[in-house]
């Protein structure tokens, strides 16, 4: 894809959080309408990227480009579940006022969507884990931005839900959403998405899962054997 399409950029991001640089030197390029995958070990960074990306951090030094609306879900763990709404109120939580809700976007549509469309009078503490991960991916899709970053949408989930998620991501892309997803699962990264970003503090790995893929064998792998595969 060329960089005409290119819908956010960095250029040297770095961030230090108590005397250690977190993210260091990244430059990254999204381009417009792809599903692409950030992977690495725990304490590699995806977080703090995605929280600078998203506006949450300022970067100790490096610059972000980027001219569209974006949406952060966080990881589950993030949440406080024991807060009494309902799986609908949470979908709507945040959302701005001035957002256009259509048929296409309301919360029962989008609980629809992800697999949750009994669900929606339910409490958050009433909710398993994969099904309080769909309840952030609705949304998250309730927000309506241009880019999507997802922090580890897919963790600690069963297989089916896993591939329900993946599905639901793809077609935000194939709609024309930019979705950056942070995953430990390298077999997904590298055979569901459009494109796959590896990082260990610096970008060690950008491109397509087959050029990623060539990389990585072709380089000594200090994230441990498993990241080469």
């Amino acid at each position: 894809m060329s960089n005409s399409s290119c819908v956010l950029s960095t250029t040297e991001l770095s961030f230090s959080y108590g005397g250690r640089k977190t993210v260091d030197r990244a430059n990254l390029q999204l381009q417009a309408g792809t599903l692409t995958a950030l992977v690495g070990p725990n304490g590699a960074g995806k977080s703090t990227l995605l929280h600078l990306l998203e506006g949450r951090l300022k970067p100790s030094q490096g610059s972000i480009n980027c001219s569209k609306q974006i949406g952060l879900m966080p990881q589950r763990a993030a949440i406080d579940w024991s807060f009494p709404i309902t799986a609908q109120d949470m979908v709507q939580l945040g959302t701005p006022s001035n957002c256009n809700t259509t048929s296409a976007n309301h919360p029962n549509q989008l609980l629809e969507r992800v697999g949750m469309g009994a669900m929606g009078s339910r409490r958050l503490s009433h909710l398993s884990g994969g099904q309080q991960q769909r309840i952030l991916l609705a949304r998250a899709l309730m927000q309506q931005t241009e880019i999507l970053l997802l922090d580890e949408p897919c963790s600690a989930i069963d297989p089916p839900t896993r591939e329900h998620l993946l599905r639901v991501m793809r077609e935000q892309a194939e709609s024309g959403q930019t979705l950056l997803v942070s995953s430990h699962d390298w077999g997904s990264a590298l055979n569901d998405y459009d494109q796959v970003v590896v990082m260990d503090g610096q970008i060690l790995a950008n491109g397509t899962p087959d050029a990623v893929r060539e990389k990585l064998s072709d380089m000594t792998c200090m994230m441990g054997s498993h990241c080469c595969g």
